[in-house]
Order: structure tokens, then sequence, then C-alpha cells
């Protein structure tokens, strides 16, 4: 008897676990129905390296000098919107989703180091035939900024760093690889909208700054196909090397735009840049997290004016 109800208990509990893995799986959406929603007549795709880049090309196309965005980790080129509609009635301004985001998607190749997402943005330039930018990175975008700047000084006329990652950090030294915990694959399949708010909310000085719509696009965004995946592959790939010897090459004018609340990257961190950078200036952003462009987009956009 004691082994016919273990035999149903146990039936009863994988078919629950079943069930459960049925409602909270969460399949990738339809790119179709992606770009209908979030694509728009200034969005078009040029292929770099291989790489199929979305991104949005607005204001005055003989610009010589247009300003090119680069979001962070998890983003898309649509947190620059803000910002793009107010400088294109001046500035050819160019935003992209960077590979393994947003509507760019994977990379074919499966390599998301840092060296290659830099080669991609090269060739993305080349192929547009745009021989100098003003480059603006948030983030891990920031990051990408300098990187590229270091490499190529001739292609960058001005940058901009807006809480730029790359110094170490408790948990991420240099030369090793981030260790990725083996349920995290399991982001693949199940990813709640729940879980995305609880890691966004930290980006915000001011939580109601998260607002439905903004929650939508991540959401959404993250659900492009092959986005998750490519995540993965990046963090589990990515090795940080010190930063100092790129950074104290630089002689690009550079404006540091730092949140004072940001929670993600502190703006103590600025110090490290201004201490290396020859060209650098800091510009501090009182009550503001770790994405200015979304928070009270007005005074970041107010500091980058002045600074371009």
């Amino acid at each position: 008897m004691f082994k016919k109800v273990l035999k149903r208990t146990t039936l009863l509990l994988m078919a629950l676990i079943v069930l459960a893995g049925i409602m909270l799986w969460t399949p990738d959406k339809s790119r179709v129905d992606l770009e209908k929603a979030y694509g728009s007549p200034k969005n078009s795709y040029a292929t770099a390296l291989g790489v199929k880049i979305h991104y949005q090309d607005t204001g005055p196309a003989k610009n010589p000098i247009p300003i090119l965005f680069l979001h962070g980790f998890g983003s898309s080129l649509q947190t620059w919107d803000t910002w793009s509609r107010d400088l294109s009635s001046e500035y050819r301004v160019i935003s992209v989703d960077l590979p393994g985001f947003g509507l760019t998607g994977e990379d074919p190749s499966g390599i998301y180091t840092d060296q290659r997402s830099v080669e991609v943005l090269e060739a993305f330039l080349k192929e547009l035939q745009i021989p100098k930018v003003v480059m603006v990175g948030n983030s891990m975008g920031g990051k990408f900024a300098w990187q590229f700047a270091a490499q190529y000084p001739e292609q960058v006329s001005k940058l901009v760093l807006i809480s730029p990652d790359g110094y170490a950090s408790p948990g991420i030294g240099y030369g090793k690889k981030t260790e990725i915990p083996a349920i995290a694959n399991l982001y693949r399949y199940f990813f709640s909208k729940s879980f995305l708010v609880m890691n966004l909310e930290p980006a915000y000085a001011d939580p109601k700054t998260l607002n439905d719509g903004l929650v939508n696009r991540y959401y959404d965004l993250m659900l492009a196909p092959g986005v998750r995946g490519a995540i993965l592959a990046r963090m589990q790939q990515t090795v940080l090397q010190d930063p100092v010897p790129s950074l104290s090459k630089i002689q690009a004018p550079t404006l540091l735009m730092w949140g004072e609340k940001d929670a993600f990257i502190p703006i103590s961190n600025s110090e490290d840049y201004l201490k290396v950078m020859p060209n650098a200036k800091r510009v501090a952003l009182p009550n503001i997290g770790h994405l200015p462009q979304e928070e009270q987009a007005s005074i970041g956009l107010q500091a980058l004016k002045e600074f371009l």
C-alpha cells in the first residue's frame, strides 16, 4: 500500500513539475512582431563582419561627424530615443543594437568578446562610410566606446562615457572569466517579467521611473530571437583587462557623465578615469542613477549639448 501511495505521489509531483515548466516556459518572441513594435522608417540593417546590425539613423545626413550611441548590457538602441529625437534637429544621430542584443540578435560567429564587439563596430562604420564620430556609450557601451577610442583614435572626434564599465569590481577581477552558475542556463527557457523588474529597479535613483512602457520594452527585446543565449555567451566569454594602458592613450576630449546615485557603477569610480585620461572632465548628475538618458533625460542631455 505504501509503495502505491509513494508511486502516486511521485507521479503527481512529476506532473506538477511538468505543468509548472509549461506554464513558466518563455519562448522567443517573433522577430516580425518585434520589428513592427520597435522599428521605424529610420531603422535599417547593415552587415559588419557577418553580423546584421540593427540601427537607427536620424538627423541631417550630410552632418560630417555623426553622434554614435552605444547602449549598455541588456538594453537596446531605444534607450536613447529621447536624446536622439532632440539632437536630430541639429546632428546626424546613429544608435545601434550591439551584437547579442535587441533586433541585431546573435552574432553568427558565436564570439562575444569585447575585442570582437569593437571590431564589429569599426566594420559597421566602414560599411556606412563614416570616417569619424562623436562616440557616446553607457555602461558596457561605455567600455566599448573607450576601447574603440584607444584602438582607432583617428575615428573618434569626442568621447562621452556615461557610467562606463571597465575597472575590476568585487567578484570580477582582471584576466579571469566570470563564473556563471549552471542554473543561469535556465534563463534561456524561463524568464519572468518580475525577475526583470527586480534586476532593473536598482538602475534608477527613483524606482518610479521604471514604468510599464520601459518594462515591456526591455522584456520584449530580451525575448528577441537568440538574445538570451547571446547574453549568456557574452557573460561566459568576457575577460576583464586592466584598462589603464588603453585609457591613458586616449587623446580625444572626453566627458564623463555619472549619476550621483548610480547603484551599479558608483560615481567614485570616475576618479580612476580622471587620473589616467589626460583630456577628461566629469559632470555629476544629482538624484540620477545608472541610466540618465532614461531618468530625468533633460539633465543629462543638457550636459551632453554643452560638451558638444
